[in-house]
């Protein structure tokens, strides 16, 4: 079944009163917004829209027809206005005069931005002359997993005719581009009564000169599929029936969390990836089934599940029966490789003189009976996104063949997709990585000042962080600050007390869970003490040394574990302070832990190194401004023990610097953000002070 059942329907969101005030331009993104809010619609980023509106020309300020349509790489769902490209369709069908043939179909997408009106910045799709030959004035082109079902099964004609009839006609498969657009004009003025057209492996085109009747007929035609896929369906066991059953749910767990970092390893030659894990019902009915892995080597049917998932899957040799891991991980390197050099030979055999050079080689999706569904991708977003349309390819697969036979794209066609000279184009206009992308880091002590700024930091050069905090309130409001600076997909908040060994490997965890794996600890959770050595209490010493020596034994002995499964280094920032160098007065038990956490550094350095996992300290002094230590007694008890207040104890701190400066959060985030960096690869072992300059704790 296709998601069709009653109270499943997809729903009419169209608001009369809402739209009469609207431009026909403004209705074309609140259409677009409309059908891009469900997923069973069209996919993130897959399908567009567009409106030819009357507007007036800058230039002559008569009235021009233009195409108002999704730019290039947007997103229906989350478009907003300056996501349309504009173009006069004066322009555009002048186009026809000079297009030389399929041969150069090509060369007319560098002739789109001629036709730009208003200046429009925005980059025209290569889906723009679908668009504009189509004599409607709304357009509609969706991939709904009950259209593709019908455009992916080997008898695809026949079956848009038996569930449409008339209404909605059928092409053969045509890369998009200009000469498909050319095919679809045909089509309409050949039948001038279809409301729509489906796309062979492709998706679905709908019409109407009214923006609300378009969006109806778009979710009405849709509808149709799934209740027609659902009655054909209902008896039919899905992909020929299920051969494994599903792990409980912690073992699923479990079992992904030893995957994950392995396969990270042996595919991030390149780039650091970064996973997602998905082990939705629809995913595990699919990896458990009996025709699991021959629908899988078919690979996937509409361009925008293909370009996203690769060629296909990798099925990862695993037994939910007997589920041995160790034999799972131990066979995993052949299995890497044998796919790579799978990949390889496709290129071999389907490239052409002038494709671009071989990409990564490594799979996209790993599909695990039992388990579920791991991808890895340069980002958190595409990796969740890559997931999201390999279960629309999922749900593709059991439409098609369950009441046909399902066919990928032809290998060739495939590959003139993925090696695009036009696709090319664009994958090198993408900006410059920034210097963490693809990296994870967790960050205990989160919901502090300097765990807070240091993560800000990390977020802001592209890395995924995971906060760690024991004051579940505190690390709550980070993560909602630090989500609405960056976005929900590179942020995770988990509550941990960094002195219980199973709180510290849950943490770790759901790290490997949330990204696939770890790159980079920042030690930094604390707290402080002060009190003469006759009035510290046994209990207040252990407090000092569990927190901030044994806890940062804990994560480091797990960042470990990761970091050599990984075999691709990995950096572990202390945050330390002055205090492990230079001795005061009242504060023997915390500078004694202090003490201790410098010399675990250097151990955790001479261990990583031939591994290389590197160790390094970041030691602040005084950092008053947004720390949590600096509340409540230890505030006191060191103005105290100053001779001065609250208010002149920062002054104080500032005066005895050598640079008579005050040390910030950020200040600290700045040594820490160069210790995870490849700026200091060469760098282990070794202490930078942030302490705006303090003899006593110079390291030589």
């Amino acid at each position: 079944m296709l998601e069709a059942a009653e109270n499943a329907r997809l729903s009419n969101l169209w608001d009369v009163a809402k739209a009469a005030s609207m431009s026909e331009s403004e209705k074309l993104l609140y259409r677009s917004n409309l059908l891009g809010s469900d997923k069973r619609i069209t996919n993130y980023g897959g399908g567009n829209t567009s409106a030819k509106v009357m507007e007036t020309d800058p230039l002559t300020g008569a009235m021009s027809e233009v195409l108002w349509v999704k730019g290039s790489g947007g997103d229906v769902g989350s478009i907003k206005i300056d996501g349309f490209a504009t173009l006069y369709m004066d322009k555009l069908r002048a186009l026809k005069d000079i297009y030389r043939g399929i041969e150069f179909e090509d060369e007319m997408v560098g002739l789109l931005p001629h036709c730009t009106f208003n200046l429009n910045a925005r980059a025209a799709s290569i889906d723009t002359p679908l668009h504009a030959y189509v004599a409607r004035k709304h357009v509609d082109h969706m991939h709904p997993d009950a259209i593709i079902a019908i455009a992916a099964a080997a008898d695809s004609k026949a079956l848009t005719a038996t569930i449409f009839g008339d209404a909605i006609g059928w092409l053969p498969w045509k890369r998009p581009g200009y000469e498909l657009g050319l095919w679809l004009e045909e089509f309409c003025l050949a039948n001038p009564r279809a409301r729509g057209v489906v796309l062979e492996s492709h998706g679905l085109f709908t019409w109407d000169d009214d923006a609300q009747a378009c969006y109806t007929l778009t979710i009405d035609v849709i509808q149709q599929a799934m209740d027609w896929f659902a009655e054909a369906t209902n008896s039919v066991p899905a992909f020929g029936g299920a051969i494994h059953d599903s792990l409980p749910a912690a073992e699923r767990r479990a079992v992904a969390a030893r995957l994950m970092p392995a396969i990270r390893g042996m595919v991030s030659a390149q780039q650091h990836m970064i996973g997602h894990f998905e082990d939705s019902d629809t995913v595990l009915e699919f990896v458990n089934a009996k025709d699991m892995e021959p629908l899988a080597a078919l690979g996937t049917s509409c361009p925008d599940h293909f370009l996203r998932t690769k060629i296909r899957p990798l099925v990862v040799g695993f037994n939910p029966a007997d589920a041995d891991i160790d034999a799972v991980l131990t066979g995993l390197p052949a299995q890497v490789a044998a796919y790579r050099d799978d990949y390889a030979a496709y290129y071999e055999r389907c490239k052409h003189a002038n494709s671009p050079p071989l990409r990564d080689p490594n799979a996209v999706v790993y599909l695990i009976p039992g388990v579920g569904m791991i991808t890895f991708a340069k980002d958190k977003a595409t990796a969740r996104i890559s997931g999201e349309f390999y279960t629309n390819a999922i749900n593709v697969m059991r439409g098609a063949s369950a009441v046909s036979t399902y066919c990928g794209l032809p290998e060739q066609e495939a590959f003139d997709i993925e090696y695009w000279l036009l696709e090319e184009a664009k994958l090198q206009r993408m900006p410059k990585p920034k210097s963490l992308a693809g990296r994870v880091a967790l960050v205990t002590g989160g919901a502090g000042g300097i765990g807070s700024a240091t993560a800000a930091r990390y977020l802001a050069e592209g890395a995924c962080v995971v906060l760690a905090d024991i004051d579940e309130e505190a690390l709550a409001a980070t993560r909602d600050a630090l989500v609405a600076r960056y976005s929900d997909d590179v942020v995770r908040a988990v509550s941990m007390n960094v002195t219980n060994e199973t709180a510290v490997a849950e943490a770790f965890t759901t790290t490997v869970m949330e990204y696939g794996g770890i790159d980079i600890l920042v030690s930094n959770a604390g707290i402080a003490s002060s009190a003469p050595v006759e009035e510290t209490t046994l209990a207040l010493w252990q407090k000092n040394m569990d927190i901030l020596s044994t806890g940062y034994f804990l994560v480091s002995r797990e960042a470990f574990k990761i970091l050599r499964v990984q075999d691709m280094g990995g950096s572990i920032v202390f945050i330390g302070s002055k205090n492990g160098l230079a001795a005061s007065p009242n504060a023997s038990a915390y500078c004694t832990a202090k003490a201790s956490e410098l010399h675990l550094a250097r151990c955790l350095a001479l261990e990583g190194a031939e591994a290389g996992i590197r160790t390094n300290v970041v030691n602040p002094d005084a950092v008053l401004q947004g720390s949590k230590i600096w509340q409540g007694e230890w505030l006191d008890q060191r103005a105290s023990t100053y001779g001065t207040d609250k208010a002149g104890l920062e002054e104080m701190y500032r005066e005895r610097s050598l640079l008579k400066r005050s040390v910030l959060p950020e200040d600290v985030a700045e040594a820490a953000y160069f210790f995870a960096a490849d700026t200091s690869s060469k760098s282990t072992g070794n202490i930078i002070n942030v302490d705006a300059g303090n003899v006593q704790a110079f390291t030589r």
